[in-house]
């Protein structure tokens, strides 16, 4: 398992157009893929999950990635939410 946190940078959160682009780069991997905002947690693979944690600006997630291929998917979704969220 591999975790990693990240504070949200984008002014209105984690709304459907970034929520929906996440669950596509989330998709391209075979690990499970979790995003909790501290109280509650959900599948990065699902659109409604990721769009009703409420995430807004400044609020710091916690990724969690488990899975055969999550090395590589972390690294690639660290690096994603660095550079859109």
């Amino acid at each position: 398992m591999t975790t990693f946190t990240h504070t949200v940078k984008d002014s209105i959160g984690i709304h459907a157009r970034p929520a929906g682009k996440l669950v596509s780069e989330a998709k391209k991997y075979k690990s499970y893929i979790t995003i909790s905002n501290g109280i509650h947690a959900a599948n990065a693979k699902g659109l409604f999950n990721v769009t009703g944690l409420g995430v807004n600006c400044g609020d710091t997630v916690t990724v969690t990635v488990s899975g055969a291929d999550e090395v590589i998917a972390a690294q690639n979704l660290r690096e994603y939410f660095a550079a859109n969220i």
